[in-house]
């Protein structure tokens, strides 16, 4: 017998999205590390926010979101409204009741501005670590440092003179289409700048790669399990990277003597010199392409030096996943400050998902 197929139009349930959620699902022991961070937090946010006036989206709850929009690489407020709208799993992690309504997109994002003048990421990032630390995850000895381009969301056709930029070009534009003709030109970021995202820097990586302008993400992470214990954001640059290493070194609570790992971009002379000046034992892979590498017998000798260079794939294991997932590869916001902001919450939610196998293991 076929059975009937009513059309309820509506319905009482008892039964909460907690209910609803299987114990073993992965979100669990995600949410769980997630509440302690934000418990952390509390004092931050009693502090950005007044006791009086109408009230905001509860922080708690906008960042509990954007870990949702990471972990699911939603590309959008807008979306991300859409599947917290009927998804009880989205309302359960964000600590929504099934019949809670969503907020606007756009209050949405007026509400998570405040948290990029509060510096919530690298405090968010910060309160992760304690937990990875206070679980024995993290090595203080042996790190590795990468640095890789993120895309800005900018066109080539918004990089001009920076003379055209201000207003100031008495040059008829080309009849183009609107695509723009570079053939012939000479454009550097001394000259031109783009109007989109004056920020960001036209730079390429390596030789026959394409320039575009991009930032400089950098990740310090450690040797023991890959967790990223240390990031930052710069404009692109030649130096960029040697010199957010070393600052991102120096300012780790670390072993006075350690070793870090890095590939042939960071073999110069003057690298290894400050890194040896501050207690560091550089594993750089050597660069003999028509030079003399700075590192030399008294380093690669030693069998740390190879499981360093094994070691260091990990580093580049945390832009795979927040290029892919964390749809860090070409990021949708502007400004040195508030792609740094999304830059480290991205890092945060990395050692998280990391974070979810290691810790029962190790408890």
């Amino acid at each position: 017998m076929r059975g009937d197929d009513p059309r309820v139009p509506s319905m009482w349930s008892y039964r909460t999205p907690e209910m609803r959620v299987p114990q073993d699902h992965p979100l669990r022991p995600i949410r769980t590390m997630v509440e302690r961070a934000l418990a952390d937090l509390d004092p931050v946010f009693r502090r950005m926010y007044s006791p009086i006036g109408r009230p905001s989206i509860p922080p708690e709850q906008l960042l509990r979101a954007l870990v949702l929009q990471l972990l699911y690489s939603i590309r959008s407020e807008r979306l991300l409204m859409e599947q917290m709208d009927h998804d009880l799993l989205f309302r359960w992690f964000v600590g929504l009741n099934a019949d809670d309504p969503v907020w606007d997109p756009t209050v949405f994002t007026k509400n998570r501005e405040r948290l990029l003048k509060g510096d919530v990421a690298q405090r968010f990032f910060a309160a992760v670590l304690r937990q990875a630390r206070a679980a024995e995850l993290l090595s203080d000895e042996h790190f590795s440092v990468d640095g890789t381009l993120i895309e800005a969301w900018a066109s080539q056709q918004s990089f001009k003179p920076k003379d055209a930029a201000n207003g100031k070009d008495r040059t008829p534009p080309t009849p183009t289409s609107g695509a723009g003709d570079f053939k012939g030109q000479r454009r550097s970021n001394d000259t031109h700048r783009s109007t989109t995202d004056p920020e960001a820097r036209l730079y390429r990586k390596g030789n026959g790669q394409e320039a575009r302008l991009c930032y400089l993400g950098h990740v310090l992470s450690e040797n023991r399990h890959g967790l990223a214990v240390g990031g930052i954001l710069t404009e692109a640059g030649g130096t960029a990277e040697r010199e957010a290493a070393l600052s991102l070194i120096t300012k780790l609570p670390r072993a006075a003597h350690v070793t870090l790992g890095a590939d042939k971009a960071y073999d110069t002379a003057d690298f290894v010199a400050r890194a040896r000046a501050a207690g560091v034992t550089p594993h750089v892979s050597q660069n003999t392409t028509n030079r003399r590498s700075a590192i030399d017998g008294r380093t690669t000798r030693h069998p740390g030096y190879e499981v360093s260079a094994f070691k260091r794939r990990l580093a580049e294991g945390v832009f795979g996943w927040t290029k892919t997932v964390g749809l860090l590869r070409k990021t949708r916001h502007r400004g040195t400050k508030r792609v740094g902001w999304v830059f480290a919450f991205t890092l945060a939610v990395y050692d998280l998902v990391r974070m979810r196998k290691l810790i029962p293991v190790t408890t």
